[in-house]
């Protein structure tokens, strides 16, 4: 958990909330399940919805547990826990995206979210999972594919990668180059200077949430400079199970070394050519 000391197993991540509720995500639980074991197919026959509610829960969850901790530990100081504005009212806005698995909330327009999902090589049992619940990011991967996630960033971070999304295409990745493409989408969130505007109505129907047009400001552009040297040091801690420092993966002035796309002709690098455990 977020001090960095707390460990806590998948099953005993409880939240509080209603019977309805709980029923309507054992039911979702029970439909990821299925998917899950069919692997990559059964992942990219799920809805996008369906697959952000499941991951909206769990990250939501941890971030839920990691607040009472930090809740916690103000207490032993005698100091009062509180959230920043900016901070309740993203939260805010995310709790209300997940109500659409219990109430009438649609949703309209752009995506709210940037979802992927690949193909991926890995040994038997192996389960890797990463979050950032601040930043609502998640990424997951298993028994044959990669699923990376962006929950509330209308899309912007998977338009960014598009260019290397386009050439893994239909691709078997090794574990290494998933690794990488989940740095990318980390990072570029990080950099994400737009905050997500919506024109929320709600009438007898129910709740609808539109994701307005992305533009960005007057002398502000959406992302953040790319710094190849941060950029590194986000790979590294990826990279960490083969031993990749930030000193092995950049030398000033050449740019990140990279599984994914060839430095020279940033063509497509076959997985089948990397040889690195996985």
């Amino acid at each position: 958990m977020i001090d960095q000391v707390t460990s806590v197993l998948y099953g005993e991540l409880k939240l509080p909330c209603s019977v309805e509720a709980a029923k309507a995500f054992n039911d979702l639980e029970f439909k990821i399940q299925e998917a899950v074991n069919k692997g990559y197919e059964g992942v990219t026959s799920l809805s996008s919805q369906a697959l952000f509610l499941w991951m909206g829960k769990i990250v939501y969850g941890v971030l839920y547990h990691d607040l009472l901790l930090e809740k916690a530990r103000l207490q032993k100081q005698d100091k009062a826990f509180s959230l920043s504005p900016r901070l309740k009212e993203r939260l805010g806005l995310f709790h209300l995206m997940l109500q659409s698995l219990v109430s009438p909330v649609t949703f309209k327009g752009l995506q709210p979210w940037s979802i992927s999902v690949v193909r991926l090589k890995y040994s038997k049992d192996i389960f890797n999972y990463r979050d950032d619940p601040v930043n609502l990011i998640f990424s997951l991967g298993m028994n044959g594919f990669g699923l990376i996630a962006c929950l509330r960033d209308s899309g912007l971070v998977k338009q960014t990668q598009k260019d290397i999304l386009d050439k893994i295409n239909n691709a078997v990745l090794h574990p290494v180059q998933f690794e990488e493409l989940c740095a990318r989408f980390f990072y570029s969130n990080y950099l994400l200077h737009y905050q997500p505007k919506y024109n929320i109505e709600q009438n007898d129907a129910g709740i609808t949430i539109e994701t307005l047009p992305v533009a960005a400001d007057a002398g502000k552009p959406l992302f953040g400079k790319w710094d190849d040297a941060m950029f590194a040091q986000v790979l590294a801690a990826h990279w960490r199970p083969w031993g990749f420092t930030k000193k092995d993966i950049i030398t000033v002035p050449n740019d990140p070394i990279s599984f994914l796309k060839n430095d020279y002709t940033q063509e497509f690098i076959a997985p089948d050519s990397i040889h690195l455990p996985y």
